[in-house]
């Protein structure tokens, strides 16, 4: 591992210590809860989509975990502004794991990819194609 790899985790930890967009959202389009059962991480992801219905404005989340899950809500958290539901619906493990610029063992891929499928299935309940209570990742 490289001096790139190092900036990285200062920039997951960074993402850690000072969350960004964490806190609740008044008044969200949706929001849905997930947990990662083997961790202990349980995240909230609350979206505010634009007039259109389809392009997220403003994303916030609530939640506890570890380093990579809360750090990887917060770069979500950015990462969904602007984009569309079904841009957010073509999100892949691939695509976690490159915004957060180091390899996460096979452990810890859970930690990384739950915001992005409680973000997922917040958004597929709310356009009616599934009946969701909570996310986990041991689905």
């Amino acid at each position: 591992m490289g001096m790139g790899s190092d900036m990285y985790r200062q920039q997951i930890l960074d993402h850690y210590k000072n969350p960004r967009n964490k806190g609740e959202m008044p008044e969200p389009d949706f929001t849905h809860t997930g947990e990662n059962p083997s961790c202990g991480d349980t995240i909230t992801m609350n979206v505010k989509l634009e007039d259109d219905e389809e392009t997220i404005e403003y994303v916030t989340f609530t939640g506890n975990g570890c380093a990579i899950s809360q750090a990887s809500a917060s770069m979500l958290s950015e990462e969904l502004r602007g984009m569309t539901l079904s841009e957010l619906d073509s999100m892949d493990t691939d695509d976690i794991t490159g915004m957060l610029g180091v390899d996460i063992s096979p452990m810890r891929i859970k930690c990384a990819v739950l915001a992005r499928q409680v973000a997922q299935d917040g958004a597929a309940i709310h356009e009616g194609d599934i009946d969701l209570e909570e996310t986990t990742t041991e689905q």
